[in-house]
């Protein structure tokens, strides 16, 4: 397999456990394509070496990952990228919502379930920002461990856009919830993400290393054809309780919101930077 840009991430196994991390600290790791398929790449390896039973999905630096790259001198919305989640044509040279919906199908809400449907477990070690398309990394993964120094959100209903385009904001957290946590756009710190269903656990920032390879190592144990079909079997009750169609309709719903940004605005991000969405 060859590698994409390998450096937008780490790879590395200990025991049965490979660490996949993150490695755009300068940038808080906000996700870009290229960090993208390095993640897959990463995943991919993973699944392919017997040795590894469990997987590991972290950020470097101060955060877990502030979103997705919308202003960072590595934004490559404009460039092609070998297609691999799913069969369609290259954004590129395309116009308008073409455009949009064909990259975001790919690099968004294709890939995200890609990665769901791993057959290894993936916990997520979160400390940080968890914000936006963070979020779809984490939840992407079957377990989250969080620091207490974490907060999660999703503010791009400031765009005017429903929210990420791996909508699993109702599955994750109640519906009521899921419409505070959007319509206000605020963020919850990791007590409130906890009390929310958001994560799993949360720990002290000093521990949270130690409590994740615990976890890590606990499912190692386990033998991974088990693993495996009870992963599949949770993600199927997920989807017979709509999970997978509700993707669907909402991913929609976001492209309805970029085309109207851009038909009154001019810009598909209603002129939002990173900065602007901070708030």
């Amino acid at each position: 397999m060859t590698e994409t840009n390998p450096g937008l991430i780490t790879y590395e196994t200990r025991e049965a456990i490979a660490y996949v991390t993150l490695n755009r600290p300068e940038y808080s790791n906000a996700q870009n394509s290229a960090m993208t398929y390095a993640i897959d790449d990463a995943l991919v390896r993973a699944v392919e070496d017997d040795d590894v039973k469990a997987i590991v999905l972290s950020g470097a630096g101060k955060h877990f990952c502030a979103g997705h790259d919308i202003g960072t001198p590595g934004r490559d919305v404009d460039q092609s990228f070998d297609r691999r989640a799913l069969i369609y044509w290259d954004h590129v040279g395309r116009e308008g919502v073409d455009s949009r919906f064909a990259r975001e199908s790919e690099v968004y809400l294709g890939m995200c379930r890609r990665w769901r449907e791993i057959p290894k477990p993936m916990i997520a070690k979160v400390h940080g920002a968890c914000i936006a398309g963070g979020l779809m990394l984490a939840w992407a993964c079957d377990f989250i461990v969080a620091s207490d120094d974490a907060f999660f959100s999703d503010p791009v209903v400031k765009m005017g856009i429903p929210g990420v385009e791996y909508f699993a904001h109702p599955w994750v957290m109640s519906p009521r919830t899921a419409k505070e946590f959007l319509f206000t756009g605020d963020r919850f710190d990791a007590t409130r993400a906890l009390a929310a269903g958001l994560v799993n656990q949360v720990v002290a920032r000093d521990e949270l290393d130690d409590r994740v390879d615990a976890i890590a190592a606990r499912i190692a144990t386990m033998p991974a054809f088990g693993l495996a079909l009870a992963k599949k079997a949770v993600n199927q009750a997920e989807d017979l309780q709509g999970f997978r169609s509700g993707l669907d309709s909402v991913f929609g719903l976001h492209h309805m919101g970029h085309a109207h940004n851009a038909e009154v605005a001019g810009d598909s991000l209603s002129g939002m930077d990173a900065r602007g969405m901070k708030g």
